[in-house]
């Protein structure tokens, strides 16, 4: 134990210990093992919001550049996406299988994302702290989500790697490096808010195959916290446009962090095949869990020119999604779950058709 009561990171002989949230980030990035990297990213998170890290990054010095990949476990089989086998719809035990660890795998990417936003753009546009902060829990939970859904395999008599798997999610984050508007909009916008849409679906089919306990985790843990990372992804790309727009960066543009979701959203609109039978989502009978973003959301409201500011960042949106995400988006949509995110149908309903005409996006300093 340290001073201020958090464990210490395990820390390689011969290494100096992490001084900064940026130096753990980078010591995470460089760890193959995903249940080691979920570890980690576990301690590190809480020693952040403890207050036992003091800094977010070393104004004084550079930090090294986070590597273009992070280190990945060898016994994970990656394929292109072209040649992974179909998962199904969860009519068998198999398909069910190849859909666990298809999320599974998602999440340890995830983990991988979030602590490579903090590690690469945190200190180089001189975020706030309330940066570190939103990405530290999301970093936390993906690591969470993770480490639920290996166990569950493990449960069900099978493991993390024992299927192939694919990098897509990493392709698309190195084609956002250079753009932290970009990485926003396209991996904590996109396809988190992708995650929304066919979550639901998916709850559906575990439990219509009988597993009620996978149905349930997703339920309880997976889904409503998602619902705050895309919120994340909303709140820091308008701070993001709006500090664009002013030489003064103001105190009230910056989103307070708020707690993390622990309720049980019952429903909600979905990917094909959802019944329709719960059209609103709502948390044991309320809106607990999306008031909560909600109120986290209404930190990061615009100021006097309103309406001017938020047709402005929904253009740029628009214009940078296309730019790094080939093709539409699918619909249906999750209505609910996007609009508790800060998603309103302007910023995605019109990237669902093709665009005649080609898009360009202009340089940007973020």
């Amino acid at each position: 134990m340290d001073a201020a009561g958090a464990t210490a990171l395990d820390q390689p002989e011969g290494l100096p210990p992490p001084k900064t949230l940026v130096d753990l980030a980078l010591q995470i990035l460089d760890t193959a093992d995903p249940d080691e990297k979920a570890r980690l990213g576990d301690l590190a998170a809480t020693q952040w919001l403890r207050g036992a890290i003091p800094l977010p990054y070393d104004p004084a010095q550079s930090p090294r550049a986070p590597p273009d990949r992070p280190a990945r476990s060898d016994a994970v089989r990656l394929l292109p996406p072209s040649q992974m086998p179909k998962l199904g719809k969860g009519g068998s035990a198999q398909s069910r299988l190849a859909m666990l660890h298809s999320l599974a795998h998602t999440e340890s990417w995830a983990v991988d994302l979030s602590w490579d936003i903090v590690a690469r753009f945190g200190a180089q546009l001189q975020m706030p702290r309330e940066f570190f902060d939103d990405f530290a829990r999301v970093a936390q939970d993906e690591g969470r989500h993770f480490a639920v859904l290996s166990a569950r395999l493990r449960e069900l008599g099978s493991h993390y790697g024992a299927l192939p798997a694919h990098d897509g999610l990493w392709d698309s984050a190195m084609s956002t490096s250079h753009c932290l508007l970009a990485r926003l909009a396209v991996e904590h916008c996109v396809h988190e808010a992708r995650g929304l849409d066919v979550l639901p679906t998916t709850i559906s089919r575990f439990r219509a195959g009988g597993d009620e306990q996978t149905a349930k985790l997703l339920e309880d843990i997976i889904y409503p916290e998602e619902v705050a990372h895309c919120a994340a992804g909303v709140r820091w790309f308008r701070y993001l446009c709006l500090r664009s727009r002013t030489s003064d960066t103001i105190a009230h543009l910056i989103p307070e962090s708020k707690p993390q979701c622990s309720e049980l959203p019952e429903g909600g609109t979905g990917d094909d095949g959802h019944d329709g039978s719960t059209d609103k989502l709502t948390v044991n009978g309320h809106d607990e869990t999306f008031q909560q973003v909600d109120d986290g959301l209404a930190k990061c409201r615009l100021g006097e020119k309103g309406d001017g500011d938020e047709i402005a960042i929904i253009e740029r949106f628009h214009s940078i999604v296309r730019e790094h995400f080939r093709g539409p988006l699918k619909p249906p949509f999750n209505t609910e779950a996007r609009k508790a995110a800060g998603f309103e149908p302007s910023w995605y309903e019109p990237l669902a058709v093709k665009e005649v005409e080609t898009q360009t996006i202009e340089p940007s300093e973020v």
